[in-house]
């Protein structure tokens, strides 16, 4: 089977680019309410040990700490130089595993796990290593799992990549964003190209399985040139995925962004040309469009995932384990268990509090009802496939599609005109060059977005 086709059109994106959510779950986390607490989370771990079916386990870290702080981020981060803030957390982090290990009895299989940040980096080989260990002790991990780390060039060599490949890592994630001196000033990011490919190349020589470079379009600075030449630079590279984000400029959410120079961003024409540009140059380059930002090598397991139907979208992107149950640990963690989402409290001193109480630092969460499910699993096909077959959302959830979503297919009419989507009897279908707006596609089956104030919150789809 080959890989799904995709075309850019900058005119129809140009006509239909509109706020929306990134769907790393449905619902959203902001509907996510307080009344779902730690015995909420708890009483659903317990039901996991109900009946002979044994989901297997995906791990999310969050360690929260930076050296610097880059103006563009969006993440729930602290920057800091103080090395004795790091460990502190480190130690409430394992008191945290301790106290969710416990839940999970003997039923503790681990697939998959992703440490992110922050910069998991800021720790030392010697702290992430202890912090490895623990979990092993705690947990069962598969021996052909996926374990990956976020890793920022500047704060590791050669020998650390080799420390993280000894710990159990075989996947590495690179934050790039673009090489450009002048850009990386405007965001106070300086990376030199040098150190980002001593680790890629490190990371091949380690036996690395896989290497993720992120990028960003839209930042201060950029221009149509400069950001050719981090292409080719990164293409040359030869990462297994690549990841290019929107930069959403929201500095009334996020303070650091208030630190950019308005008059230094590209212009949305200009923006809208960069992502042209780079999905150009990787389609040339033999990249697989994923979706949501994602590229992909057509050899590399979210590709072949993607061509074979098991695709999934969780709260790390797309992963390849759809059957994993997620827990999260750390501040603001998520994580996903049955037909449940919970996270962990956003403030560093409440999660300590939490934890000193002997309470599970969960904050807030909810408990999907079985619309919730039917829209999720519509969605989920959608991010993931481009397609939905009306019979298995029927076979599943025991309704008729075409009743059941009577008011999204009308609303669906006007995309397919639109040239969006393809409708028939039996199928959904995100047209090639619909797929780079396949967000707007899913905003039609979200029922929390019915208020159109509420559309607001969100970023811009491209």
């Amino acid at each position: 089977m080959q890989h799904l086709p995709f075309e850019f059109d900058p005119d129809l994106i140009r006509r239909l680019d509109r706020s929306g959510p990134r769907y790393t779950s449905y619902p959203t986390a902001d509907r996510f309410v307080e009344a779902f607490g730690p015995n909420v989370y708890k009483s659903w771990v317990a039901k996991r040990n109900i009946g002979g079916i044994r989901r297997a386990l995906s791990l999310y870290v969050h360690l929260p700490f930076c050296s610097t702080l880059c103006f563009y981020c969006a993440c729930n981060k602290i920057a800091t130089k103080d090395q004795s803030k790091g460990r502190r957390y480190l130690d409430y982090l394992l008191r945290e595993i301790d106290m969710q290990s416990a839940l999970f009895g003997r039923d503790r299989r681990v697939e998959q796990m992703h440490w992110g940040g922050g910069t998991p980096t800021f720790y030392s080989m010697s702290e992430l290593a202890r912090l490895f260990g623990v979990l092993r002790t705690k947990f069962d991990f598969a021996d052909d799992g996926e374990y990956s780390i976020e890793v920022d060039p500047r704060t590791v060599d050669v020998s650390d990549v080799a420390a993280l490949r000894e710990m159990g890592f075989n996947r590495i994630s690179l934050g790039v964003q673009d090489f450009d001196p002048e850009v990386q000033k405007a965001v106070n990011r300086v990376q030199s190209e040098s150190q980002t490919l001593a680790v890629i190349e490190a990371a091949r020589r380690e036996g690395f399985q896989s290497v993720n470079v992120d990028l960003i379009y839209g930042l201060p600075k950029q221009n149509l040139l400069t950001f050719n030449r981090t292409l080719a630079r990164v293409i040359a590279a030869n990462p297994d995925r690549i990841a290019i984000y929107n930069y959403a400029h929201m500095p009334a959410r996020f303070k650091p962004q208030r630190r950019i120079q308005e008059a230094d961003l590209p212009t949305p024409d200009t923006k809208l040309k960069l992502l042209g540009l780079a999905t150009q140059r990787l389609g040339d380059a033999g990249y697989v469009y994923i979706g949501m930002d994602h590229f992909a090598r057509a050899e590399d397991s979210l590709a072949v995932a993607q061509r074979e139907g098991r695709l999934h979208r969780n709260f790390q992107g797309y992963s390849t384990h759809a059957e994993c149950d997620l827990v999260g640990l750390g501040v603001s963690s998520i994580g996903q268990i049955g037909p449940t989402y919970s996270q962990n409290h956003r403030e560093l001193d409440v999660y300590y509090d939490s934890i000193d109480r002997g309470q599970l630092p969960i904050a807030r969460g909810m408990e999907l009802t079985a619309d919730d499910l039917a829209r999720r699993a519509v969605i989920q096909s959608l991010m993931c496939n481009f397609a939905v077959s009306k019979q298995n959302i029927e076979i599943s959830y025991l309704f008729v599609f075409n009743d059941y979503f009577k008011m999204e297919l009308r609303e669906l009419d006007a995309l397919a005109q639109a040239g969006l989507v393809e409708l028939d009897e039996h199928w959904i279908t995100v047209t090639p060059k619909g797929r780079m707006l396949v967000r707007n596609v899913c905003m039609v089956f979200d029922a929390y977005l019915r208020k159109v104030q509420e559309l607001s919150k969100f970023s811009r789809v491209i």
